[in-house]
């Protein structure tokens, strides 16, 4: 059988590395020192205790809109406003398990594990495994999770070896990418089941489990007790809906269409996190919206830091890209929309139609 490249032409796509991003020696230590110096690394446990009560009364709202709609299809949008509140507590659990809320690593481990399992459904174990090895190697072929395969291709080469029925999305991959979110939700919660039944050694397997099923079971219980079975249904599939695409749309535009890094590249810390990384303009607005991670660059350089400080840690490393000639990308979030559709498109295009013939193509590159 002819190889994706043989039936396709040469893929096009062509990966950074340390003669696209030469080194830049010291950046980052400079720059950590300034954060350091300025205070922006302390806890802001005033903030995320705010945050809580917002949502503790978000969710009392909801209950209580619940319980007063009784069986009307205004429910629906009871189910909406669940959906954006579990993303929200999605992104405390990100924050806690890159301990920023709390000043004890295994204090904001067990908040983490909580609200991600208990509250939202999904696996933190899962999560923190996958997520680490993101922030570890962003955008580096072979070694971030996030662009491998999963429905999306995120490289060239993977959009060549799409099958027949797979190349039917891929080809047109950035038009279907936010109808697919819809999707994510049960996705994110398939792939926490599917982690912590698997034979692989899982931390904290047990609590995460248990916490999960307590979540569903108090979750679905009241929706298909008190609603009728279609409309419970339609409630559950709205919500899910809203939690895959308001996810999606969040982490969507830090780094896609950013530069792919080849897997053997030798890059420093500041070059690889910086380069790779995508910040959204919009202030106070945008950090709400997207839980601090419209501040992508400033996240991945100081993971840790708590969301209050992201902004003024933005002016810092902005100035040490200046001195340092290291370009900052920043764009609105519907320019950043744009760019991940066009790159997506443009990466599905390598995905043979699955009407063409092989061989005719292999004469035609011929």
């Amino acid at each position: 059988m002819a190889a994706p490249q043989d039936q396709l032409g040469p893929v096009r796509q062509t990966y950074a590395g340390a003669e696209t991003f030469p080194p830049v020696a010291r950046a980052y230590t400079e720059v950590s020192q300034v954060v350091r110096e300025t205070g922006l690394l302390r806890r802001a446990e005033w903030f995320y205790a705010l945050v809580g009560v917002g949502l503790l009364l978000g969710f009392g709202g909801v209950i209580t809109g619940f319980v007063l709609l009784g069986q009307t299809w205004y429910q629906l949008l009871m189910a909406g406003a669940l959906g954006i509140l579990f993303t929200q507590v999605a992104f405390l659990a990100h924050e806690a398990a890159h301990r920023q809320i709390l000043a004890s690593g295994p204090t904001n481990d067990r908040l983490g594990r909580f609200l991600a399992a208990g509250v939202v459904g999904i696996s933190l174990s899962w999560w923190n495994n996958k997520h680490n090895r993101h922030h570890a190697n962003p955008n580096r072929v072979g070694k971030d999770p996030d662009i491998e395969i999963d429905t999306i291709s995120f490289l060239e080469t993977d959009a060549a070896s799409a099958g027949r029925w797979r190349a039917l999305v891929t080809r047109k991959q950035g038009w279907l990418f936010f109808p697919l979110l819809t999707l994510e939700g049960v996705n994110l919660h398939g792939h926490a089941f599917r982690h912590l039944f698997s034979r692989e050694g899982v931390k904290d397997r047990w609590i995460e489990l248990a916490l999960i099923t307590v979540r569903f079971a108090l979750y679905l219980t009241p929706i298909f007790v008190f609603l009728p079975i279609g409309m419970a249904f339609a409630f559950l599939g709205v919500q899910l809906a809203v939690f895959g695409v308001y996810m999606g749309a969040s982490f969507a535009p830090n780094h896609k269409g950013m530069p792919i890094i080849a897997n053997d590249a030798k890059l420093d810390f500041f070059s690889k996190q910086v380069r790779t990384s995508r910040n959204i303009r919009g202030g106070w607005w945008a950090t709400a919206l997207m839980g601090g991670l419209n501040y992508q660059v400033e996240h991945h350089l100081f993971p840790s830091m708590a969301r209050p400080h992201l902004a003024k840690a933005r002016e810092i490393v902005i100035e040490q890209c200046r001195t340092r000639g290291v370009p900052y990308t920043e764009t609105s979030l519907w320019e950043s929309y744009a760019i991940v559709i066009a790159y997506l498109n443009r990466v599905g295009l390598a995905a043979r139609d699955p009407f063409d013939c092989p061989m005719v193509n292999r004469f035609r590159s011929a």
